[in-house]
Parts: structure tokens; sequence; C-alpha cells
């Protein structure tokens, strides 16, 4: 990525003044021109408070931050925030921070920081830019985690209690709960509420030195019990938790709730554009609050973060809970986080999605506030054949083969084990990609499919009597077919037509409706090929509190044993392809070995089947 000072040239310019404008960017090109973070200072080490920003000028124009709390893998709704939060970095010459939200010691692991990092990057974003105009080139790792700044925000939460604007809280969680209201009744005070802030900061230093259970009591900030806001009554800001933490070890045993470290962890990072879905937007008025208090007792520096929400992205046929993702998991419905059926950012990887088709199908689904609009899952798809269908090499891969045989082979070349070469493009739009080899023989694979004894109306492929193009090879004439016992054909019977190889002068001398993909039995390669489909088979699978589990597809995932044309067995773990009639497939990423087991997945077919 560019460095943030750099001037935008025309061309690039005129690109963003062509990219679709929404609320987010207003708000960004107001705040730029009114200079409201002009005077920012960036420099010293995140967490420091006001002396973090006493460096050099901020050479970031702006900066944004994707905040994943490390407690499972990125699905698809984070892709959206990932895209939005980089991208208007990216487009306004400012930075993203990648940080952790690492406040819950009980679920977060090692496991699932890496697998954010490497998503983030298979994604095309990097976090690394260029701050310092004094070392060109030298690029500041700007990823953070919560935890780093656990000192401050221990700090910031004593002088709450100092200053009378928090309290510690003693009742029970049920007690705490029963006195909150609701949206009709007011809340009621705590019997804690107007203790002494000298007795508060000695309880509450008893519950930083772990002298009392779990849930014993909590530190609340003390607003208004009354607000029509519940967000706003008193919340948690700090609670006990005997719990190892990744990145503290044992350290603490308490821990502050995300609502009161997440507008500090902005404010240390210097953070100008504070970008959140929608169900936050109840929690804006105590992020503002945390802010306020904390600059007004000297801790943070002006000007304060601003938080705005946008809708989150729901995809039909589609979850996107943690906990209902992790029981899809430990439940063995799938095979792990990345099983291609998961919409997971690791499953949709593997499943053969790519960062342009994500980042696509991101864009296309814009930046509003309407909470309740639900994006087809069909649009995924198509944002991913739009992106990969200029680019993805083509081969043949018959998934359900049967065979043919040429009664007449030995006749027209002299010989049953004569093989003529074919070729065809790798890419039919781009010759430079060049062609791609494989051999005719006596015998080939077809699609079963391909066949029929008595043909329906409008059947223009195999049945007896008929002709047919070998796609880049010759017409054939039908025969007719050998059966099995039990009904199913075992052999196509066929008669090659002489001097009709398609490139030939008398490729057109015999008329046909009909063009057929084949491999080769001589050269064709054995392959596994799974056939993937919806998860789900309503569009919102939980809705209305409906158990999810009891609406799983059972057709989501189906395996062919194909026999795909020779190139593909050079195919390197998640090569792309186009297999001609089928559809979009990819070489798994676990299980795919070039030249020894082949195993391609399909990732969506040539146009959407699904409505049928």
């Amino acid at each position: 990525m560019s460095s943030p000072t750099k001037k935008t040239p025309p061309a690039a310019a005129a690109a963003d003044a062509a990219k679709p404008s929404h609320f987010i960017r207003q708000a960004i090109d107001h705040d730029l021109e009114q200079g409201t973070y002009a005077k920012r200072m960036w420099g010293g080490q995140p967490g420091d408070g006001p002396s973090h920003a006493t460096g050099m000028p901020d050479p970031a124009r702006i900066r944004t931050r994707f905040p994943p709390e490390p407690n499972g893998y990125l699905h698809i709704g984070h892709a959206k925030s990932i895209w939005l939060n980089f991208s208007l970095a990216q487009d306004y010459g400012g930075v993203c921070h990648l940080r952790f939200d690492d406040t819950n010691p009980e679920k977060e692991e090692q496991e699932y920081v890496d697998s954010i990092r490497e998503t983030v990057r298979w994604l095309g974003w990097d976090h690394h830019y260029p701050d310092d105009p004094a070392r060109p080139g030298v690029a500041q790792p700007h990823e953070y985690f919560a935890s780093d700044y656990f000192d401050f925000m221990y700090r910031g939460a004593e002088y709450l209690i100092e200053a009378g604007h928090a309290y510690v809280d003693e009742q029970t969680p049920e007690q705490v709960r029963a006195t909150r209201g609701d949206f009709s009744t007011p809340g009621t005070d705590s019997p804690f509420r107007d203790r002494p802030p000298a007795e508060n900061l000695a309880r509450f230093r008893e519950m930083r030195d772990g002298r009392h259970a779990d849930g014993a009591m909590v530190l609340r900030a003390r607003i208004d019990m009354a607000s029509p806001n519940i967000n706003m009554r008193d919340p948690a800001i700090y609670r006990i938790k005997h719990a190892t933490h990744h990145n503290t070890g044992d350290t603490w045993c308490i821990y502050p709730m995300y609502t009161y470290a997440h507008p500090i962890e902005d404010a240390l990072e210097q953070i100008t554009h504070s970008i959140c879905t929608l169900e936050f937007e109840d929690q804006r008025p105590f992020y503002d609050w945390v802010l306020e208090r904390l600059t007004e007792g000297g801790l943070l520096a002006a000007p304060p973060p601003r938080q705005y929400e946008f809708a989150r992205l729901n995809v039909g046929h589609v979850i996107t809970s943690k906990r209902k993702l992790r029981q899809l998991v430990e439940d063995g419905h799938v095979a792990g986080w990345d099983d291609p059926r998961m919409p997971t950012l690791a499953g949709l990887r593997r499943r053969g999605y790519t960062p342009e088709a994500l980042k696509l199908f991101a864009e296309r689904s814009g930046v509003t506030k309407t909470s309740n609009a639900w994006t087809d899952y069909a649009a995924l798809d198509a944002a991913l054949r739009d992106t990969l269908d200029p680019v993805a090499p083509r081969a043949m891969a018959v998934l359900e083969p049967v065979k043919l045989v040429f009664e007449n082979w030995a006749e027209i070349f002299g010989s049953e084990q004569y093989l003529e070469p074919c070729e065809a493009p790798v890419h039919p739009h781009h010759p430079e990609m060049g062609q791609r080899r494989f051999n005719l023989g006596r015998e080939v694979w077809i699609e079963r499919s391909d066949y029929e004894e008595t043909p329906p109306k409008g059947f223009f492929r195999l049945f007896p009597g008929n002709k047919v193009r070998l796609k880049y090879g010759y017409v054939i004439e039908c025969l007719g077919a050998t059966q099995h016992e039990a009904g199913a054909v075992s052999t196509v019977r066929a008669r090659l037509i002489p001097d009709t190889k398609s490139g030939t002068p008398g490729a057109d001398s015999v008329k046909v409706k009909g063009v057929i993909t084949w491999v080769g039995v001589a050269d064709g390669q054995p392959a596994e090929v799974r056939l993937y489909d919806r998860l789900f088979t309503e569009e919102q699978p939980d809705a209305g509190g409906r158990d999810f589990l009891t609406v799983l597809n059972p057709n989501s995932l189906t395996t062919a044993q194909a026999i795909v044309e020779p190139s593909l067995a050079k195919a390197a773990p998640e090569d792309r392809f186009q297999f001609e009639r089928h559809g979009f497939f990819v070489a798994d990423r676990r299980d795919h070995v070039p030249g020894g087991r082949l195993v391609f997945n399909r990732v969506t077919g040539l146009k959407d089947s699904w409505a049928k």
C-alpha cells in the first residue's frame, strides 16, 4: 500500500470520484474539509495516554480499524467490515489498524489470532504503513491488542471511581438484572450506588488483587438508572474472571467489558472514524460518555474518535453466530472451521471463492443503515463468476463417467492403439495463455447424462442414430449402448466420421446440434470432485427461534469419482478452473496433491441453479 502522505495522482483521483458515495464517506469528507483531526499527533506507544500523542503530526489523513475478537474464525459478515475499513483508509490516504479485542480470556485462543492474521492477508489487505516521513519505505505494523492497554484501562477505571463516575456493586447478577428495569420501567438504584469513592476504590483494588470470587461484584459506571437507553443504566465496566489470558497470562483477574474497552482502544490508537455494525448504535452514547469523562480527567486527548454504524451483511442460507458455527463444528455436522460449506472466510477460501469476488460482493452490497435487508447468496456466486470467468483456465472433466467406444477406429486410423492429438485454448479469450493438449483414442469417457436410449423432446446429444460433435474433436454418430443387467448403460457405441475434426477444413461438413465434452481413456486422470451446495435449505435458518439444525441441507455435499483431462494433473492447491459445461472448481488447499491424489471442489455453477 502506498504511503499515506503520497499525493493522489489525477487518474486515481478520477477513479475515487467514480466510487459510490455513502454516509460514512460523506462524514469523512466533512471532517477533512473542516480539519477536524488535522492537529492530531502520532508517536509514543499506544497505551501511554496523552503522552502517546506527543510525537510528530499524524501523517495519516484518517485512521480506521478492524477490531475482531479472537474467539472464532472470521465469517462472511467480517469480509464487508474488512473491506469497508481498509478500503476507506486506502482511498483517503489513511491507515487501518488490525486490532484484536481480546478482553474475554475464557473464549480467546492463539489459534484464532493466527487465523485472523492469515485471512486479512489473504484478502489482500496489509496493515503495515510507512508512518515516519523521516524513514521512507520503513513500514510500521499497525497490529494491536486490547490487552496491551489493560494497564491504562485500569487507571481509567480508578479515575472514574475517584471522580464519582463509577462504583463497585456487590449485588448478585440476578439482583442487577432485576433492578435494571425495562423499556417501560426505569431502573432502581443499587444500594451500593452512593458509597463513597474511597470505599469503592478500596473494593476495586481488592477485586484486582484476587480477593473475591467470580461474579461476587462488578464495577459499574454511575450514569442514570432512569435513562430511556437501557445501555446507559449504570453499565458494568469491569468484572472478575479468574482465567488465564492468551496474551497477559495470569497478570489480571479482572477484565474490562468490551463496551468500556472499545472507545479507549480507539482513542489511544488515534482512530478518527470508528466504524461498526448497527447493533452497536444504542451503545454509542456510552462510547461517547467514556471518552468525555476520560478526556475531562486529562487521560485522553481531544478530539475523540466518532462512532458510525452501518447495516451488517445478512446473507441468505447462512448463519454467522459464532456460537452456532462452533456447534456445527463440535457436533460434527461439518468437517471443521474451514469446511467449504461453512460461511467462515477460511471455509469460503477452501471452497474456492477469491478475495476479488469477496471484495466485489461487499462493494455491491452497499453501505446503508437499513438493518433488515438480506442479500441473496446468489449475489456472492455472481461476483465469483464476474471476477473468475475472465481469468480462469478451462479444462474438461467428466463427473459421472461412462465409456464410449468407436467401432470404426482401427478402420480409420489403422490401429486400435492409435492416439489422435487434440488441443484447445487454455482460455477462449486469451490466446497468450497458450494451448492445452490431450489425446483422442478408441475409448473416451463421456457424461452418463449425455446418452438417452429414448430421448426427450429437445435432447440433442447422444441417442441411436444421432450425430454430435466431441468438443475439440470429431463429429460422431451414436450406434446405441450396452447395458448392465440392472438396465444401466455400461458402454455407448459410436462411429467416428472422418475429416470432421475441429479446426480442419472439413469441420463444418457435417452439421450437428449437439456438442459434448469428453476425456480420453488413455490419458484421463482420476479425481475426487466434491460438489458443494447451500448448507441450509431455508434462507433464514434460525428465523423465529427455529432450531437451525432442523434445516440442514442433506445434499450440501456429494462426491463424484471423476475423470479429468491430463492438464489438471499438475494443478497446484488453490488453482482455479472452469470445468467446461460444469462450473468453477478449485484444487482443494488441504487434500489435493499435484501428480497424486487430485481433489477438486465445485465453487459454483456456470449459472444460478438454486431456484430450480
